[in-house]
């Protein structure tokens, strides 16, 4: 085995030139990258620094290889390779002197140059670690202290991860104690929230422990070094004072997390292995500022989000509170505006209906056979035109119901068809009514809502049907629950989830408010029951009415 042969376990390319600038040695990583290699001096005119802002005439001067080969010293520097296809490679470069000869070692750093510069020194410090340990045993205590500043870095750079990714208090401080306990080689960890006027601790978030909601305490000594912001290192037998004790002694670590200067809580580790605290307080500093922060933010999200929910609920109820006004309003103006109309309607029907009645007594004292058939069949007509003008306004004022502002009991088959009396200009000659009632026992029930909630959906399926077409109405009683099922064949519903909500119409601008079934959902919630759509485009919908009723 030859004296340079140790450089074939290498990872990286590593050349030795003697003091005549002859190469000796090349080893097979070296063999692999650079296959067009010649000789030193042609590979030193293709390999120079990525950056050189000297000035100078000396081609040496800018040639990595020629200042590690004329150097008496120990060289390092970042360079660049060009190939003949004009590729960029770029490597660490390091030399040493030993004896008379000149060890080079090239380093592929290509893939890294993205990297931060604190991510370079430590790959660097690394990568001289692994070629030189075999050399100098004394450089394998510097590569263990950057593995543990590695470590380290990892562990507040996960933490630093956790809360950019996220709000939730609960995960962040889970993640924290996984991290830590990870670190310490903790077999058993907990955040616990601080009370400042108990002067006790309530353990919130666990690692390990089933304590979660305990109540927790420390003797005196704990608590000062707490306030002070300082960590509390520890051999103990008992966890905390409530605590059962161990088999064993461990070692307790006490982290205070403060924000600004306000003590929120502690992370408390138990291990079994002994550590240097002095060498972990750096990061245990970095981790208690970056937790007392993201706990006060989670707080003022969850504040936030709980403000959120409030002024969302207060505007669902100041919604339905504007559509039982305007609801209110229009009910109220119906009702004066019927009473206005039937009183009218009343004089001069009255005056009719006595005319009729005395032409009706004329009638018979004329003699004339054919005379007195036609006026009789005209006089009977009127009397069932006035009759039918007398029901019109009593289902007006039936419909209405002002007066009747409490429960009640109803008929609903009854009530229905009050309803469509009043739509019968919608229907007539047009649509067939086809009715499935079903027995019903007396509803308590508010009856002008529901006959308002009847009305708009009847109304709905005849503008819904063009030309002629067919509604079909069922009524059921079952299982304490009063089933109202209508049915239309129109066009149906292009976005069924959006029919309840107020301002939405699938009718022209100026035609529909809608507000009708938004009106008509909180009549059927004020009754405790629920009011629901099923709907298949050019097939018609069907609405679904159920109030529980005892």
């Amino acid at each position: 085995m030859g004296k340079f042969d140790l450089f074939n376990k290498f990872s990286s390319a590593v050349v030795v030139v003697d003091e005549n600038k002859n190469v000796v040695f090349r080893n097979n990583v070296f063999m692999r990258i650079f296959k067009d290699f010649d000789d030193i001096r042609k590979f030193s005119h293709k390999l120079y620094y990525d950056i050189c802002a000297l000035e100078s005439n000396d081609v040496s001067v800018h040639s990595p290889i020629a200042q590690a080969l004329k150097t008496n010293e120990d060289f390092s520097a970042h360079v660049m390779y060009q190939t003949y296809s004009n590729d960029y490679f770029y490597y660490d470069m390091n030399s040493t002197k030993r004896g008379r000869y000149t060890i080079i070692i090239l380093t592929d750093v290509t893939a890294n140059e993205s990297l931060s510069n604190l991510q370079k020194r430590n790959k660097s410090l690394q990568n001289k670690i692994d070629i030189l340990e075999n050399e100098n045993k004394n450089l394998s205590k510097i590569k263990l202290q950057a593995q543990s500043q590695a470590m380290k870095l990892l562990l507040l750079n996960n933490v630093s991860n956790t809360i950019r990714e996220s709000i939730d208090t609960s995960v962040i401080l889970k993640s924290a104690l996984t991290e830590l306990a990870g670190m310490f080689g903790a077999f058993r960890g907990y955040y616990a929230e601080y009370n400042a006027k108990k002067k006790n601790f309530k353990i919130c978030e666990t690692f390990h422990t089933k304590d979660k909601g305990k109540c927790i305490t420390f003797d005196d000594d704990i608590i000062s070094c707490l306030l002070n912001n300082k960590v509390s290192y520890t051999t103990c037998r008992k966890e905390y004072k409530e605590a059962e004790p161990f088999r064993e002694t461990v070692q307790r670590i006490v982290l205070p997390i403060y924000h600004l200067t306000k003590l929120l809580g502690i992370i408390v580790l138990s291990t079994k292995q002994k550590i240097k605290l002095d060498d972990t307080l750096e990061v245990l500093s970095g981790v208690s500022s970056q937790l007392g922060n993201a706990i006060i933010q989670g707080e003022l999200y969850k504040k936030n989000k709980e403000m959120v929910s409030d002024l969302t609920r207060a505007l669902k109820e100041l919604k339905a509170t504007q559509l039982q006004l305007i609801n209110s309003e229009k009910m109220a103006s119906l009702g004066q505006l019927v009473a206005g109309v039937a009183h009218e309607i009343n004089t001069p029907v009255a005056s009719i209906k006595s005319n009729n009645e005395i032409t009706r007594k004329l009638i018979t004292q004329i003699q004339d056979k054919e005379i007195n058939e036609l006026l009789t069949e005209i006089n009977q007509i009127d009397a069932e035109a006035i009759e039918r003008i007398n029901r019109l306004v009593v289902s007006l004022r039936k419909f209405v119901r002002l007066d009747e502002a409490e429960l009640q009991e109803a008929d609903i088959n009854k009530e229905i068809d009050l309803t469509l009396d009043l739509i019968r200009h919608e229907t007539k000659n047009r649509i067939e009514i086809v009715k499935h009632y079903g027995k019903l026992p007396p509803v308590k029930c508010y009856p002008n809502m529901l006959n308002q909630v009847f009305m708009n959906i009847l109304v709905n399926a005849t503008h819904a049907i063009s030309g002629n077409g067919k509604i079909t109405i069922d009524t059921n009683y079952k299982n304490k629950n009063l089933i109202v099922k209508i049915k239309d064949n129109g066009s149906g519903i292009k976005e069924p989830d959006k029919i309840f909500d107020a301002g939405y119409t699938t009718k022209g601008v100026g035609v529909g408010t809608g507000l009708g079934l938004a009106i008509s959902r909180k009549i059927v919630e004020k009754h405790k029951g629920k009011i629901d759509v099923s709907t298949k485009i050019n097939k018609g919908s069907e609405f679904r009415i159920t109030i529980p009723s005892e």
